[in-house]
This record gives C-alpha cells, structure tokens and sequence, in this order.
C-alpha cells in the first residue's frame, strides 16, 4: 500500500488537519479517498478533543449538558444517538453516576485522570475505524499528533494496522517521501508539544539529511512557516485576550521561524500546514507550494487541500470544505 507508484501518472492526495476530536469531520476525512478520488490521505496534527460531557445515569435514564443545553434519554437507542452527538460535536461522552459526577466537579487531578482516559479510549477507537475504512479504500492514509494533542496519541497511532504514524518519520507515499513534524513552537496556551525554535530546526535538520529528493518530497509539518500568510492569528495580551488596536483583531505571524528556514533550505515539493485555524492561505516559498486549509471542525464542517501532483510538479490545488 504504501510503495510507489509509476512517475508517469498523476497523484492526487486530500490533506485537512486540526480536528480536535470531532468525529463528523473525522469521518468525512476517511472518505475523502472516495469522495474526491484521492489516490492518497494525509491527516496533520490536533487530533483530540478539548473536553468530554458527562452523561448522568438516574433510575434508567440519561441526562447530559452540553453546547447550551440538557437533553435527557431513557431508550438504548437514545443513548447511542445522544453520545453519537456528543462526538460530531468534537466532544467526548462519558457515563457516569451522580456521585461519580459530583466528585468530577469538585476533584481536579481525578477530573484529568478521567479526560486522559476517555480521551485515550477515543483514539483508539478512531485508530480502529480508520484502519477498517483505510482498508477498504485501499489508498495510503498517513496521521500524526499536533502540538494540542497528549504524548499517549503516539503510542495509539502507532498501533494502528492500516494507518501510517509519520510524527517524526520520513516514510514513502505513493511515488513520494513524506516528512512528518507535529511539534510547534512555544505558544501562550503551554501546550503538550512545544519546542524553542532551535530545537524544532535541529530536529527537522536531521531528519531532512535524510531525504534523497526534495523535489518529490512532501513535507506534512503541522506549524506553519512564519511570515508566509498561512500563519496570522489574532494578537493576544498576557490574559489571553485579544488585543485590539483598533475594532478588528490585530493579526500578527505566530508561525515558526525555523519550518520557514528548513522550507527555504531543502526545497521541497509541496509542504503541509495547519496549527492557525484562521489563516487558510495558499503561498509558495521559493519553488515549495505551501498550504494551511484552515479549520471549522466546532461547525462540523471539514477543511481541506486537494492537491494535483506530476513527477515532481504540484499540478493544482483547490481547497474544499463539506
């Protein structure tokens, strides 16, 4: 599956990233192969969620609040609907007794314990529907973490069967080497997979020393590189509020300096983005096409690149949202 292909046909592959656990995009992601005619998928970095909702269990029925609202259910049926909600939504259900809850809201280290292990259950369970769908598709499907996402994710993706783990790897992709890097550098948010710049081009140094042609190389880097349009965010104060020179948001370049410095250097075929939800840009440094299609998973709606590829020619690409 993951050997290569004849430099005389065209490559297509679905790149989208940043889906914090919402499990519509997830599996819209997974048909992408079908839907589009990809040859290739290729997910960046953020996979899990940033919460769970307890679904309360009282005398037979389940109440759950969540997204402005409760909703109870009494059926088995209205269960697994009310949970399969809680998932498209890019939150993780969690059934639990009313003292079960009670100690979740006044029990901060048991409240974490908890997250990690529905989050991990989670992601193993996406790990299994993607390998049973990659399967069938019969196309490579590469994944990684992203700078939100726990060090567990590692151990999950790479268990998977089908699924190629690329985080820290070069691996073939169809008739192309493909470089996987889902760490960032530092943000205000202090999250799981963060490192100084010198770091981040130390590593991406080494594993580019690798690489035999950088003109049918991909690079799937989920920090974007700085200053190229696909990194502009809102700027913040210490608080973390935005501040706000004038009525809009100021926006400034968050993206790395590092990525933009290895970019420049190795030259690669095409390189992949993600981290700033907000900056969907298409720009090239030097001969590299680089592209961040952004992210709306908390709308369910999946973003993404469908990128057009010869030999060692970026053909076209088109960014697609459903």
């Amino acid at each position: 599956m993951f050997g290569k292909r004849s430099s005389n046909h065209t490559f297509t592959l679905f790149f989208s990233t940043d889906l914090h656990g919402s499990e519509k995009c997830f599996l819209k992601f997974l048909n992408a192969a079908k839907f589009y005619g990809a040859d290739g998928l290729v997910l960046g970095g953020d996979l899990t969620g940033k919460g769970f909702v307890p679904i309360i269990e009282r005398n037979g029925a389940y109440r759950a609040d969540f997204m402005g609202r409760s909703e109870t259910v009494d059926t088995a049926d209205g269960l697994a609907g009310l949970e399969k909600q809680i998932r498209f939504n890019g939150f993780y259900p969690k059934r639990c007794s009313p003292e079960e809850f009670e100690r979740l809201k006044t029990d901060k280290a048991h409240l974490a314990e908890v997250f990690r292990t529905v989050m991990r259950a989670e992601v193993e369970r996406w790990v299994a529907i993607a390998d049973e769908r990659v399967a069938a598709a019969g196309v490579p499907c590469v994944m990684m973490a992203g700078n939100d996402d726990d060090p567990f994710v590692d151990d999950v993706l790479d268990g998977a069967k089908v699924v190629r783990h690329v985080d820290g790897k070069l691996c073939e992709f169809g008739p192309y080497t493909l470089l996987g890097f889902g760490y960032s550098n530092p943000t205000p948010w202090h999250s799981p997979r963060e490192l100084p710049e010198a770091e981040i081009e130390a590593k991406l140094r080494s594993m580019t020393a690798g690489i035999k042609n950088p003109h049918a190389t991909v690079f799937n880097v989920h920090v974007p590189p700085h200053n190229s349009s696909l990194d502009l965010a809102p700027k913040l104060r210490a608080d973390l509020s935005f501040a706000t020179p004038g009525s809009q948001p100021h926006a400034v370049a968050v993206g790395s300096k590092a990525v933009r410095t290895i970019i420049e250097e190795c030259q690669p075929l095409l390189s992949l983005h993600g981290h700033v939800h907000e900056s969907k840009a298409a720009t090239t440094i030097g001969s590299t096409v680089c592209l961040n299609p952004g992210s709306e998973y908390n709308n369910g709606i999946l973003r993404g690149a469908l990128v057009h590829l010869s030999a060692e020619k970026v053909i076209r690409h088109q960014f697609v949202s459903g």
